[in-house]
């Protein structure tokens, strides 16, 4: 699933492609709203929140769109060839005099009045990437729960959105505590959220999302996606372990060595 800066970078290049514009073009391709038409209707902002991307236009109406696993939006100018999958995977295309918005394999699409946006995003906790990112309320909603994994309450949106598996065990490496700590047990639990929100903020603009500082290929990450491999700080072998119950369990991946707590014993070492 798409970390929220992959979002906060989608959403910009819609609205800076569709801001202030009238839309020419609307297709949804998805049956229940196969009726729906915004032709004719000026785009006001497009902007993300969390995982989320909310398009506003005028007359009071709100296209809400969540990537989930597969799906993504794409910008061309008109007329230019599309690219981003075969033409049955597009779901949406949004259009005007001179830009086209294509929305490959997007599962979540609702179309509903801006009024009620909280209906589907007034669920989440404070944006790391938005406007009004409030630090002190997220600690506050993890520290709630201090018998949870923190890894497994850093995911969950309703206590800050947008941080996705990447940012999480990147981030837990670097403050040296397993996904499995409990979260009463994180001594730094501001300073592990300040650390997410910064990591997340460095790859806001460019598609590559790195956290050693290193943009050569393969030296992106300290764990991410790395079992089997020797840790780059201490030379341990890097594990592997599923976290959470299904179908919402994700895959961790830990130094033992530089990184302190519990954690499972029978984990896979071989390179993801």
């Amino acid at each position: 699933m798409p970390e929220g800066d992959t979002v906060w970078r989608s959403a910009k290049h819609m609205h800076d492609a569709l801001f202030g514009e009238l839309l020419t073009a609307s297709d949804f391709r998805v049956p229940r709203l196969a009726t729906a038409d915004l032709t004719g209707r000026r785009v006001l902002e497009v902007v993300p929140r969390g995982k989320h991307m909310l398009t506003r236009v005028e007359g009071g109406l709100t296209l809400h769109t969540h990537f989930k696993m597969t799906g993504s939006w794409r910008v061309f100018p008109a007329g230019a060839r599309w690219s981003g999958g075969p033409g049955h995977e597009i779901r949406i295309v949004l259009g005007t005099d001179t830009m086209r918005a294509v929305g490959f394999r997007i599962p979540v699409i609702d179309l509903v009045d801006t009024r009620d946006e909280a209906r589907l995003v007034g669920h989440l906790g404070p944006d790391l990437l938005g406007p009004d990112w409030d630090q002190s309320e997220a600690v506050r909603r993890l520290a709630d729960q201090p018998d949870r994994a923190i890894g497994e309450a850093l995911l969950d949106q309703r206590n800050l959105a947008g941080i996705g598996n990447l940012y999480k065990v990147e981030t837990l490496f670097l403050m040296g505590v397993t996904p499995w700590t409990s979260v009463g047990e994180v001594a730094k639990l501001e300073r592990t959220v300040a650390l997410a929100r910064q990591l997340m903020l460095a790859n806001r603009h460019h598609v590559q999302q790195v956290t050693t500082g290193s943009l050569r290929r393969g030296e992106e990450h300290w764990v991410y996606d790395r079992a089997g491999r020797e840790c780059r700080r201490c030379g341990t072998t890097i594990r592997r372990a599923m976290q959470g119950e299904p179908p919402q369990d994700r895959v961790c991946f830990w130094c033992p060595s530089c990184q302190a707590g519990p954690a499972p014993t029978a984990v896979a070492t071989n390179p993801a």
